[in-house]
């Protein structure tokens, strides 16, 4: 009953020019099948050599997502997403799923923050009145640089006057299925400390396209802040290696790393990184290892400093075991990018 009534209401919701941002990372690409399934007119603006293995190319007679159109620009320049994504065009909707691949500060500040705050002062001047937006549920705590972008520009739209949907997403399947290969194989399922220092409720891809779409119709979620999490219970690492090693049909296998190994990489690239700079990154990166390895993907109680799975809406029907599954079977794949540990 539930979902034949959000399929009548996606059938009769009022079609929309949508421009999105970052349409061709996996989540992006989620959420413009999503749009146009549901009747939007959706012009996807994207760089040169993007999506997987950097395949797309500028081709004016081709279209890399099926029912949106192609715009090719760069999103860090003010000029090029102007000239090539807007065109002086009118448009109801920007949905940004826009995110540094790396998450080190030049990056975070170009992309997280920039990027994005350029395009909200692009759609003031257009008169766009709706601004989606992708962000992160690890926000809430923000220690490291991508966070504090992410954060700014948050800031920057709730106080812009534009309508606003942010979403804060727990954690993705791709970033918990770099382990299925290296497991598969035979090797260890790698645990920091006894693997429930943290706790997550994923999300899909789809799950997360359709959420963010949502978002567009529905009134509730507008002008709000929207942390969100899958179906189900929030699981640990421990309980993911569990179950992927019941699928396997194999007698558990963990190898516990110790926090302080993160600590004493992320010290020890930090301290020369301030004589060779391009270690820099590197320390950063470390950092966000650390980060993952011990904070939850769930609400934070800001009176209590401790993370709220019951607190954490969820959303969907797709699991990551379910997914585990599928990597398993040969009928999924993932994208990992530029955050890999495994």
């Amino acid at each position: 009953m539930i979902e034949a009534t959000v399929r009548a209401r996606h059938q009769v919701s009022r079609s929309r020019r949508i421009l999105l941002l970052g349409g061709t990372g996996t989540i992006g690409r989620a959420t413009a099948r999503e749009l146009v399934g549901r009747g939007h007119d959706v012009v996807a603006f994207v760089r040169s050599r993007a999506g997987a293995g950097r395949a797309l190319m500028p081709d004016p007679g081709g279209n890399h997502i099926e029912g949106a159109t192609l715009r090719f620009g760069d999103a860090t320049d003010p000029s090029s997403l102007i000239r090539d994504g807007f065109r002086g065009e009118r448009f109801d909707v920007i949905v940004s799923c826009i995110a540094s691949r790396t998450g080190t500060p030049k990056d975070a500040w170009a992309i997280d923050y920039k990027a994005n705050s350029d395009a909200l002062a692009a759609a003031q001047a257009q008169g766009i009145a709706h601004f989606v937006l992708l962000s992160a549920i690890c926000v809430q705590k923000p220690l490291l640089a991508f966070q504090r972008a992410k954060l700014a520009f948050e800031n920057e739209l709730v106080e812009s006057g534009v309508r606003y949907s942010i979403v804060r997403p727990t954690a993705f399947f791709k970033s918990l299925s770099g382990q299925v290969d290296r497991v598969r194989r035979g090797k260890p399922f790698m645990l920091f400390g006894d693997g429930t220092l943290t706790a997550c409720k994923p999300i899909s891809d789809g799950d997360l396209g359709r959420y963010l779409a949502d978002c567009i119709d529905d009134e509730s979620r507008q002008d709000r802040i929207l942390p969100i999490g899958g179906p189900g219970e929030a699981i640990t690492p421990r309980q993911q290696g569990e179950h992927l090693f019941r699928l396997l049909k194999r007698a558990p296998r963990f190898r516990h790393v110790p926090v302080s190994l993160l600590d004493s990489i992320a010290w020890g690239l930090g301290t020369v990184g301030r004589v060779l700079p391009r270690l820099a990154d590197k320390a950063e990166l470390a950092r966000i290892g650390r980060y993952y390895a011990t904070e939850s993907m769930l609400v934070l109680d800001p009176s209590t400093g401790r993370y709220d799975a019951s607190a954490t809406p969820s959303t969907g029907t797709e699991t990551l075991f379910d997914f585990y599954a599928l990597l398993l079977a040969g009928k999924a794949s993932i994208e990992r990018g530029d955050h890999a540990v495994f």
